[in-house]
């Protein structure tokens, strides 16, 4: 890894280190990292228990417990410098043991955590707010097989030679390399996902439905996954090729929901049943600072975005600003989200999304360096 300077027009390699050599330790540095910081696993994760050794009939903890965005659990095993040889057979243990929770039960051990951290919030408000749930009537977690993330500086043979094969047999499993770097005094934290590597993930995704089609899955659910992650490529496709580079470092997921990152918000396109947007969404806005210094400029932006809306949404921790299709416009393309109807959809995101970012961008940037 090198560090670029601009202003000699030079770059200098940084020094690859060990986390021994640097005095870090695994539960009181790299655990910490990773539980405030789960985007540096390439996907959003809601971090529900740390040191976990509530299982029946066993003392054994398991280092960090996440749901992700489709309600599943996520078992996270980190390790420093090396895995060991047993990480593979400790994680699935864990993973067993996690298998059998409900969602009553996986509400409970989240809400113990929150205590745990003198945090006053209600676990289910959060899953629901996590998971974009309107309520609780259809809310069913661990409904899914459950994943694993293995997280070390450097893997043995017979920990990568064993998650080949689970990969190769349905397990999900995902191994990331954390490499910490040094120049002079200043540390650097690199993490990267090595197996499987992200360019053949879509491949072996593929391959994985397939099976799972042949086992009698759902077929309507896995058309639908499928769909989604077809439609949200197609759009990344369409943004690039009009100049739109904010999503080329995007992944794709089968959500209802795509988008980007710029200066610590999200900026989406979402589809739901009753409507088409695009959106910032703030994800935490308890006190609501951040809708309402944007508020200040509502006139300007009403003037230049039409049907913008803004969105306090008093009740929960988050607030949004957003922009959507109108019933018109919806019934000019026959109004349902479709194969057939894609090209249009995908032609209002991408007209929608660069003149919806231009706008809001300029102003969020004069919020942001004011440091809310």
């Amino acid at each position: 890894m090198y560090r670029i300077n601009k202003s000699s027009n030079n770059i200098t390699k940084l020094e690859e280190r060990q986390f021994k050599d640097l005095g870090f330790k695994e539960r009181e540095h790299l655990q910490e990292w990773i539980a405030k910081n789960p985007d540096v696993l390439g996907e959003d994760l809601l971090i529900i228990q740390k040191e976990y050794n509530g299982f029946n009939d066993t003392n054994e903890r398991l280092d960090l417990l996440a749901i992700d965005k489709e309600g599943g659990l996520v078992i996270i095993e980190n390790k420093l410098d090396d895995t060991g040889r047993d990480v593979v057979w400790q994680a699935l243990k864990y993973t067993s043991y996690c298998s059998t929770l409900t969602t009553d039960q996986i509400i409970r051990i989240y809400q113990e955590y929150l205590n745990q951290h003198a945090k006053s919030e209600d676990a289910k408000e959060q899953v629901l707010e996590f998971l974009d749930h309107e309520d609780d009537q259809d809310l069913l977690l661990n409904n899914n097989d459950q994943r694993i993330i293995f997280i070390a500086n450097n893997y043995r043979k017979e920990v990568t030679s064993t998650v080949l094969w689970l990969l190769d047999h349905d397990i999900q499993l995902q191994c990331f390399r954390a490499t910490p770097y040094s120049l002079n005094d200043e540390l650097f934290l690199q993490i990267e996902q090595i197996i499987p590597l992200p360019e053949t993930k879509e491949f072996m995704i593929d391959a994985k439905e397939k099976q799972k089609e042949k086992k009698g899955k759902s077929q309507k659910v896995e058309e639908t996954r499928k769909e989604l992650e077809s439609f949200w490529l197609k759009l990344k496709d369409n943004l690039k090729s009009n100049g739109f580079s904010h999503t080329d470092n995007s992944n794709v997921h089968p959500r209802f929901y795509f988008g980007f990152s710029y200066l610590g918000e999200g900026f989406n396109f979402c589809i739901g049943r009753k409507y088409i947007r695009v959106e910032l969404y703030f994800s935490s806005d308890r006190d609501k600072k951040k809708i309402d210094a944007m508020m200040q400029f509502k006139d300007e932006l009403e003037a230049k975005i039409p049907n913008i809306q803004f969105q306090r949404l008093e009740d929960k921790k988050a607030s949004r600003i957003k922009h959507e299709m109108s019933p018109e416009e919806r019934a000019q393309i026959d109004g349902r989200w479709r194969e057939e109807t894609w090209p249009e959809y995908i032609d209002w995101y991408t007209k929608s999304m660069i003149h919806f970012f231009e706008v809001i961008s300029q102003y969020w940037e004069r919020v942001k360096n004011k440091s809310l």
